[in-house]
């Protein structure tokens, strides 16, 4: 990853989140207000302030903070300090046990609010995809034994319709953490609809540092046929080395017949720091140079890599024919957008629980450098998966934060549940030994998930 993109990741990142972070804790402060209780103070980040401003009746403090992983709302509170006997009612401690569960819950709350208006945006603007034909099958494959074939259109998945390559890999792989097989529905060459059933029971998905769902079940998405040809050579790299120019036409390497730029990036990829013998056809005559493509890392896998843009020419035709677009009305855009987001939040809580029972490796975990290249990523693609990228990081907040562990919001919660059972609050001698608990499962949960960024980085 080159300097700039560093830089566009880390600025993609700030934004992703700062802007959920003030969701979140919008929620808060917004029924809180609503509630009757006085807030002291709205910060996104922790830290210096960097900007400060007081506002309203209350005087609040709004504040963007240095450090921003992260943001909190300071609410009048008699545990944190003398409150004046006429703002007493405006206290949160002094709030009935629903009031305070509803100021707790309204953060993981908008959380996934956030989440449905941003599908429910995308939803109406249209969503563009390409029809779930299959490509190339491997043989030996799951989808080998199960009939699949070259060319066949996935109409559903366990009965989920399937109308983009997207959905089609959302269904299966969201099927996939609990279910020992999966039963697509396709339609093939011949127009014949047909199930084909993939035995999934032996694979290990959730085991893997870096889930390639396609390659375990021996499938690859359909692509056209595109000539390999070069468009552009970046400066400083192998191709440049090699003598590669714009408007070669790649025509062999190490004797093998290059018949698409799929084959010929594949090949690439495939043989990172591998000397190679390249033909090419440059202004009606062939040429031989040699080659070897640089190794490169990225969010844990290292390919081949040498620094060029190939041609790609797909014909209007096959563009036409392969390019879906799923538009939705208000009414059945806000559905499809609570079904997406109710979906990806039963997917992360399955996944969850079996990192706690063991069934997936800790080594799934992502921290703040994979987020960041991410968020990078999808910011530069387009607003469409930016907006998609943050419904997804949103949904996993407010999971997190749900979750019953002290220091988070599900650990309040879960007092105010003890609470509601004993008559009682629990006592100042417990919150604190829960809070000490709680930083320590999240120091170790951070860490990890750092340990698994800087793996990515050299492995």
């Amino acid at each position: 990853m080159d300097f700039l993109s560093i830089i566009y990741s880390i600025l993609a990142f700030i934004v992703a989140i700062g802007v959920l972070v003030t969701v979140h804790e919008f929620g808060h402060f917004w029924v809180a207000r609503k509630l009757g209780v006085k807030v002291l103070r709205f910060s996104v980040g922790f830290g210096k302030p960097l900007w400060l401003k007081k506002a309203g009746a209350d005087q609040t403090e709004y504040v963007i903070a240095m450090i921003p992983f992260g943001g909190y709302v300071k609410m009048l509170d008699e545990r944190e300090g003398e409150v004046e006997a006429a703002e007493l009612d405006r206290a949160f401690n002094r709030k009935s046990l629903w009031r305070r569960f509803a100021i707790v819950a309204a953060g993981p709350a908008f959380n996934f609010l956030f989440a449905i208006v941003a599908y429910y945006l995308i939803f109406l603007a249209g969503v563009s995809g390409v029809k779930p034909v299959v490509g190339e099958i491997n043989n030996p494959s799951p989808a080998y034994t199960a009939g699949v074939q070259q060319g066949d259109l996935i109409l559903s998945v366990n009965g989920l319709k399937t109308g983009t390559w997207e959905r089609a890999r959302f269904a299966m792989l969201e099927e996939s953490v609990s279910a020992e097989k999966l039963v697509l529905q396709v339609q093939g060459q011949d127009l014949q609809i047909r199930d084909k059933v993939i035995d999934i029971s032996e694979l290990e998905l959730l085991q893997e540092e870096q889930i390639d769902l396609m390659r375990d079940l021996g499938m690859s998405t359909w692509r056209p046929r595109v000539p390999p040809i070069i468009a552009e050579v970046l400066p400083d790299g192998a191709a440049q080395q090699s003598g590669l120019r714009a408007e070669d036409k790649i025509l062999a390497l190490d004797n093998i017949r290059i018949e698409s730029a799929q084959q010929w990036v594949d090949l690439i990829r495939d043989n990172a720091g591998v000397e190679m013998e390249l033909r090419v056809l440059r202004d009606g005559r062939e040429q031989d140079l040699r080659l070897t493509p640089r190794s490169r890392t990225e969010a844990g896998e290292t390919y081949g890599y040498i620094g060029v843009r190939n041609r790609i020419e797909i014909p209007e035709s096959i563009r036409l024919e392969m390019m879906v677009t799923e538009r939705f009305g208000p009414v059945e855009g806000l559905t499809e957008a609570m079904d997406k987001t109710w979906r990806m939040t039963w997917l992360t809580l399955r996944v969850l629980g079996k990192l706690v029972t063991g069934e997936a490796s800790v080594r799934n975990l992502s921290g703040p450098i994979t987020i960041a290249h991410y968020a990078g990523l999808s910011a530069r693609i387009g607003l469409e998966p930016f907006l998609g990228f943050l419904a997804i990081i949103s949904i996993s907040l407010g999971v997190l934060n749900l979750l019953p562990v002290p220091m988070l919001d599900g650990g309040h919660l879960f007092y105010y549940l003890v609470e509601a059972i004993k008559g009682s609050p629990v006592s100042e001698a417990t919150e604190i030994i829960g809070q000490k608990i709680g930083i320590l499962l999240l120091f170790c949960l951070m860490s990890i998930a750092i340990y698994n960024d800087l793996l990515r980085l050299v492995d």
